[in-house]
């Protein structure tokens, strides 16, 4: 059974990273020393639930995670600097800082490095998060010993609750839009006049008219959903809005 290490120092290794084509040894106690910082490390770049899952919602959440005072948001694994640089600009995750256990040696000193060779992967870090204030681990969230890959604790949405249990979530907003509409742009703008993020899909290229029609049966621009809803056009989400307002007052 996997230790929990709350209450104990974060191991005293040094990263091996690539900074402008260029080796840079960065001790733990540069990142942890008189910082609040979370970390989730996982088995591996670019597998499944990492890049699909795990990544991305705490890349989402980092401006929710600042705003209860965390400096840093930093993604281990056990792969090499240019695999998890390359990792980082192909998730887009600008957010997360991504630094390379390549050696396991964290891993190890967590107590979290476990063998992977049944998927060619040889030794690597259980999935996992904690909470680390000033190079002290406050808290942890450590994924079940079962089969397989489980996610169910290191997610970030149990971590800002752990935060926060009362926080509100950001939305999740996804706009359907096309080229030269002008009712698209105006959709946009009322999302970055809420400071409300989303992404857009463009017709043609991210989808097609076909696409459109099986989620919303509409063929008017743009069509916009929220958390799972759809709202409809740039007029449909002005009153989204103005209810939004209202009910938030």
């Amino acid at each position: 059974m996997f230790k929990n290490l709350e209450g104990q120092r974060i191991p005293d290794v040094t990263f091996r990273t690539r900074r402008d084509h260029e080796w840079v040894d960065v001790p733990s106690n540069e990142i942890f020393a008189g910082k609040s910082v979370i970390v989730f490390s996982l088995p591996g770049a670019f597998t499944p639930t990492c890049s699909s899952s795990h990544v991305p919602r705490y890349n989402q959440l980092v401006p929710q995670f600042k705003a209860k005072g965390i400096d840093e948001v930093i993604c281990v694994s056990v792969n090499d600097a240019f695999v998890m640089n390359e990792w980082q600009r192909a998730q887009n995750a600008d957010r997360v800082t991504f630094l390379p256990d390549g050696n396991g040696d964290f891993s190890d000193g967590m107590g979290l490095l476990v063998g992977k060779e049944d998927l060619g992967f040889g030794r690597r870090s259980w999935r996992y998060s904690m909470l680390v204030r000033d190079g002290v681990i406050e808290k942890m969230f450590i994924e079940p010993e079962e089969p397989g890959d489980p996610f169910q604790v290191s997610d970030a949405d149990t971590m800002l609750t752990y935060l926060d249990p009362a926080c509100e979530f950001p939305y999740d907003v996804a706009v359907f839009s096309r080229e030269g509409c002008p009712f698209c742009v105006r959709a946009k703008g009322l999302l970055r006049d809420a400071e409300i993020e989303f992404e857009e899909l463009v017709l043609n290229r991210d989808y097609t008219d076909r696409t459109l029609r099986a989620v919303s049966k509409r063929t008017t621009y743009p069509q916009v959903f929220i958390n799972g809803e759809l709202i409809g056009g740039s007029d449909d989400l002005q009153s989204w809005l103005v209810s939004h307002r209202k009910n938030a007052a």
